[in-house]
């Protein structure tokens, strides 16, 4: 059929008994409310389709009505694949109650499978949500008795731990977009997201299912630019005009030019946000921001980090994103939660979790409902409250490093700022840190393994994951270790440092973040290990754009070395490492100097690849200076003795 436009009674007419179907969505954002209330309706009216069962990558409803909790019917679905279940409260009290077999696995994870079921692969083959409740060793993603089947395997790889979540037929893909034409090719440029939109038709079409768009408006054939079709025509089976009320473009906004990226907001610096529990917590995670990192910043507490990059005016030096696909900007909350002002690129669902699987996140700042004395946290399950993980796992498990930021209790927990310190007005009726999570979302054991700092910031205090279990190390002042956080632990901490919280974080003033993060003193970036006879330049996040810093390194250098007499050998971390092209001679220059009075051997690190290129160049005049791509190919090179 060439003219696919039809009625939404007669797309939703298209589902069958026991098919399995798919949803685009995020939240509101790209969520085809047209297409689930004509589902809704049939099943109301006729009883008809049964037996559905649902995957979904993302949230995607209100926590009402909207979205899919407008399928939550008992006999319309059977089975419920999904991402992230706390908007959609319908179908978690039908999990919850064994109305339906129902799986929770990690939003990216099910954002990939689309690509992997469109590929006529096995499934995903993925480390993501080893060691959590999705490892069948523990849950296997099941959330019920009723849950019996085994969707996700332990497989070994070359020796190595995998999980293997098996794919399977789609037979329908409901889709949304922008404007379509007779021929289905569909657009999306008044979209916030473009999600996992092709992905999933295309695994609806090569499973011999049908793909079924939403979309605002209907242009005449031909008329759409090619390079703007987001879903070819080939992979559309019918088309339908959504109503005004079912095409919001979130659910908090029906539309805004600069969530489409049609032209960028002025943000007023000079807005300042009132000291709060949320903004101290904010701002002792901003302290953590790397600079010229790429950032991920959960849902909730750790949506005031941007708040305060902001007020700080550091944002120009990090790069945002959101796990549906924003690179760059400031992303929106509660339910616009998804979209972005001033975003630098919009790019798929799937691929940002390709680039965060992959470890191309350099900090991420996530929320924490449970952490125990071993790390692990929980955000997904408690009791009969049923949240789900989202991206949580993906996120969380691959980040360089991970700052987990909440409340030290919760319920009714009410607090006092005076004169730079806290003082615990009426304590939360909930306690957060536990003996034991109830539901393992991030794994402490796994984070050890692979050497990931962890941090744990509350209000009062911030915890540390080591090799031994969770310490404390800082406290905030004005805060009494025995009375305000000994008495509400659930479990010991591993090592206890009264090291004071920065008073700065509790006045009500700007903490000048742009100074700290940006000048750090030279002489704490240089620090000299006499036993080991190793000099380590930590040059990370450094910009080098005057000679005056040129100048400290090298009396830095020269303080450290000069006294002992005798050679040693350096690691110098080149991470976010920045120099102006008018200062790299007189910088080779001081390279070659030092090598010459002080240094054995020299082995260098950072990973973009870009930077080793230009340090490679700069340093050319030195024999054969070797850029490694980590810390520990830089050691074990020392460790060989300068040896490839």
């Amino acid at each position: 059929m060439r003219h696919k436009l039809v009625s939404r009674e007669e797309a939703v007419a298209l589902i069958h008994d026991g098919d399995t179907i798919c949803t685009s969505g995020f939240v509101g954002t790209g969520t085809p409310d047209e297409l689930l209330a004509g589902l809704e309706q049939r099943f109301l009216d006729t009883g008809e389709p049964r037996d559905l069962t649902l995957l979904f990558a993302a949230g995607q409803g209100d926590g009402g009505e909207r979205g899919l909790n407008r399928l939550g019917h008992d006999g319309l679905l059977k089975r419920v694949i999904g991402g992230h279940w706390g908007l959609i409260p319908k179908i978690g009290r039908l999990a919850l109650e064994d109305r339906i077999e129902a799986y929770n696995l990690p939003q990216g994870v099910i954002s990939h499978l689309y690509r992997d079921i469109a590929a006529g692969k096995p499934g995903v083959i993925t480390k993501v949500g080893l060691g959590t409740f999705v490892d069948p060793r523990q849950d296997g993603g099941r959330i019920n008795q009723s849950t019996k089947d085994n969707l996700v395997e332990l497989i070994d790889l070359h020796g190595e731990e995998w999980l293997l979540y098996r794919a399977f037929p789609i037979n329908v893909a409901f889709i949304r977009g922008t404007t379509a034409d007779r021929n289905g090719n569909i657009t999306m440029e008044r979209e916030a997201l473009t999600l996992d939109n092709l992905a999933m038709a295309m695994a609806a079409r090569n499973s011999n299912g049908i793909v079924i768009a939403q979309v605002e408006r209907i242009a005449e054939t031909g008329a759409l630019n090619p390079r703007q079709v987001e879903v070819p025509g080939a992979l559309v089976d019918c088309v339908i005009i959504a109503d005004p009320d079912h095409h919001p473009q979130t659910y908090a906004t029906r539309y805004s030019p600069a969530y489409a990226q049609e032209f960028r907001v002025p943000f007023d610096e000079t807005e300042s946000q009132l000291l709060s529990i949320r903004k101290i917590i904010a701002r002792r995670c901003a302290l953590e921001l790397p600079m010229n990192g790429v950032v991920n910043l959960g849902i909730g507490m750790p949506e005031g980090v941007a708040e305060v990059a902001r007020e700080e005016r550091v944002l120009d030096h990090i790069t945002l994103t959101t796990e549906p696909g924003v690179i760059g900007g400031i992303p929106a909350s509660g339910l616009n939660f998804g979209a972005a002002e001033n975003t630098d690129a919009i790019i798929t669902q799937n691929q940002q979790f390709d680039f965060y699987d992959g470890g191309g996140l350099d900090l991420a700042c996530l929320g924490m409902a449970e952490c125990d004395g071993d790390g692990n946290v929980n955000v997904s399950r408690f009791g009969a409250k049923l949240t789900g993980a989202g991206g949580f796992i993906n996120i969380s498990q691959n980040a360089r490093k991970l700052v987990f930021a909440g409340t030290f209790t919760a319920g009714g927990l009410d607090i006092d700022i005076e004169d730079g310190k806290l003082r615990i007005l009426h304590e939360g009726r909930a306690q957060k840190f536990k003996s034991r999570v109830e539901q393992i979302t991030f794994s402490g054991k796994r984070a050890i393994e692979r050497g990931q700092p962890v941090l744990y910031v509350t209000e009062r205090c911030v915890f540390t994951l080591t090799d031994k279990g969770v310490a404390l190390s800082e406290i905030a002042p004005g805060i009494d270790l025995e009375r305000d956080i000994l008495a509400h632990l659930g479990f010991t901490p591993v090592s206890i440092s009264e090291t004071a919280m920065p008073e700065f974080l509790f006045e009500d003033a700007p903490m000048n973040l742009h100074r700290l993060l940006l000048h750090v003193d030279i002489r704490h970036r240089v620090q000299l290990d006499a036993d080991a006879k190793t000099l380590f330049l930590n040059f990370e996040g450094l910009q080098i754009r005057e000679l005056e810093t040129i100048s400290e390194i090298r009396r830095c250098v020269e303080e450290s070395c000069a006294p002992l007499g005798r050679r040693v050998t350096v690691i110098v971390n080149y991470d976010a490492f920045r120099i102006d092209d008018r200062v790299a001679d007189v910088y080779r220059a001081l390279a070659e100097e030092m090598q010459e009075k002080f240094y054995s051997t020299v082995s260098r690190y950072t990973t973009s690849a870009f930077m080793r290129l230009k340090l490679q160049k700069i340093l050319q005049r030195e024999s054969a200076p070797h850029i490694f791509e980590t810390r520990e190919e830089a050691q074990a090179y020392l460790a060989a003795g300068g040896q490839d």
